[in-house]
């Protein structure tokens, strides 16, 4: 039998399954765990559940201690470290003239490497670069290129909706977004109205989209030419939400109806002027 518990490194980052032993942890407790690249200071996420040795699949590395004053010092000597590499790596790319734009380095829980974060348009030669931070700072050098999704995910900020920004705050992967999207809730098409931070299509314009997909099930095509009581009319517009559609008829005059209200539905789809 053992107990899994869920430990995240960043707010907002992946969540990972760790061994918990014999601890008694709770959401919110501050560990010490065994990584690839060691230990590491993580926060408890989800509390230990218990599994079946089947049930919890591959090995999985283990909490090592909680965590203590003199883990919390190291965490803060860290961000020292990162904030005096950020301000020196950025003098060095400016020296060396490169294309490259770093917004985040990251250090190791012990120091022993410094993982600078950038965006580039195209391939950036480094080589010059990392010679200058290893002589500088004294620990092994890794350059990661992101994309500008997780640039916006690892810098975090606000919304258009005034909350902090879905991709910092809980997704853990990116999924697949489309104009198609925006199109089936009826949203505005304006790039501005639509990009979050990133200047890419927002995340949330997936959170609801199956909803209006199945809501949206058995109404007729927008341009399509229905028979109302009003008369022969074209679909302007849907309101799912009020299960009604948006008509305009043959005088001009736009009108609501519910799906109840069509009486037929003619071949012919295109209106006669």
């Amino acid at each position: 039998m053992k107990k899994i518990v869920g430990i995240r490194f960043k707010p907002g980052g992946k969540i990972y399954d760790f061994d918990c032993g014999a601890f008694v942890l709770k959401a919110g407790d501050q560990v010490v765990v065994e990584t690839q690249q060691g230990l590491g200071l993580g926060q408890v996420v989800n509390p230990p559940v218990q599994y079946e040795d089947g049930e919890a699949g591959k090995d999985l590395k283990k909490v090592y201690r909680l965590a203590n004053e003199k883990d919390f010092d190291q965490l803060e000597k860290n961000r020292e470290t990162e904030q005096k590499a950020h301000e020196y790596c950025l003098s060095c790319i400016s020296e060396l003239g490169l294309k490259m734009n770093l917004f985040s380095v990251e250090s190791a829980f012990d120091g022993s490497k410094l993982t600078f974060y950038f965006t580039a348009d195209g391939r950036v030669d480094f080589r010059q670069l990392v010679k200058q931070l290893v002589k500088e700072v004294g620990a092994r050098i890794e350059m990661r290129q992101v994309g500008i999704r997780n640039h916006a995910k690892m810098c975090g900020g606000l919304g258009r909706c005034g909350r902090v920004i879905c991709c910092s705050s809980f997704i853990d992967n990116f999924g697949p977004v489309s104009i198609r999207m925006a199109k089936e809730q009826g949203l505005s098409l304006n790039p501005t109205k639509i990009s979050g931070q990133c200047g890419r299509l927002m995340c949330c314009l997936t959170f609801e989209n199956d909803v209006y997909f199945d809501l949206k099930k058995g109404y007729p095509k927008i341009g399509k030419t229905i028979m109302t009581e009003d008369g022969k009319g074209r679909v302007l517009r849907h309101n799912p939400l009020k299960e009604k559609i948006i008509v305009q008829i043959e005088k001009g005059q736009e009108i609501e109806i519910g799906l109840d209200k069509i009486i037929l539905e003619p071949k012919n789809d295109a209106m006669k002027e």
